[in-house]
Parts: C-alpha cells; structure tokens; sequence
C-alpha cells in the first residue's frame, strides 16, 4: 500500500486564513478592517474599557465557591401514609416506594419532618425532627438510631 492508496479521513480540508485573495479569506483574514481586534489578542472577559462582568459580581471565598453544605431532602409524614403497618423505613423503602429518588438522596440524605399523620407502627431508621418522632411513637411506631 502506498500514500496515495490510503483511504482520505477528513472530507473538508480546513480553511488557511491569510493566504491570498484567491483563498477567500485573504488580506484581512476575516478579522474585519482596523481596530484592536483586527490586529492582536483581547482577553476573553474583555469588554470594551467597562467594569468587566467578573468584577460585578460578588466575591466569593473559597476553592470553588459554591461549596455549601448540602441541605437534606425533607420528607413529611403525609408521603409516608402508603406504607404498611410494621414496616421498616429507611433508604432502600423510600426508593422503593417512590417517595425519592436515589439520585435525591446521593448527595444530602433525608429527614422525616412532621407535617400530616403518621402511619400506624413504623420502624424508623431515618433522622427525623422531634415533632416528627413524637407522633411516630404516639402512632404506636418505633424510632431506632439512624
């Protein structure tokens, strides 16, 4: 097999800028006629001599910036009213039940808060807020370490 005999790769061979009237981007190389940009590098947040937007903004600290800590995902005790009586709550049942979502809970995890009845004898696996534990255990349910 020879060069010339290799089958082509590219379909377009890519414009060369600068090269002579007959090329179609000749003289000024598609840069327009004078001005700073026609002749050397901006810097990309350039803008024309104003207060570039990058300093309009407020400043952040940090590697990052938006390294908050995630808030959990807060489930109230009305979602959990389709669950049998006895039944475990914890991750897997909420995914399984459709409460949540698996993709909701990678990042933050969840908490039970009270907001509606709770369901009669659960066993919560789960952290929940005070209120929330109260009426589990008032339902006749179980709260055990998280």
């Amino acid at each position: 097999m020879k060069l010339h005999q290799l089958p082509r790769i590219s379909k377009i061979a890519k414009k060369r800028v600068g090269r002579g009237l007959g090329s179609g981007k000749g003289k000024t190389g598609g840069r327009g006629t004078k001005g700073q940009k026609a002749r050397g590098k901006i810097a990309l947040g350039f803008i024309g001599g104003t207060l570039p937007l990058y300093k309009k903004l407020p400043y952040r600290r940090g590697l990052g910036n938006a390294k908050q800590t995630p808030k959990p995902v807060v489930i109230p005790l009305s979602k959990l009213a389709s669950l049998k009586i006895g039944s475990v709550v914890d991750l897997e049942s909420l995914i399984e039940h459709k409460i949540v979502t698996a993709k909701e809970i990678r990042k933050s995890g969840v908490k039970i808060v009270d907001n509606g009845e709770a369901p009669k004898g659960i066993i919560m696996k789960l952290p929940t807020s005070a209120s929330a534990a109260g009426k589990i255990e008032k339902a006749g349910g179980k709260i055990e370490s998280a």
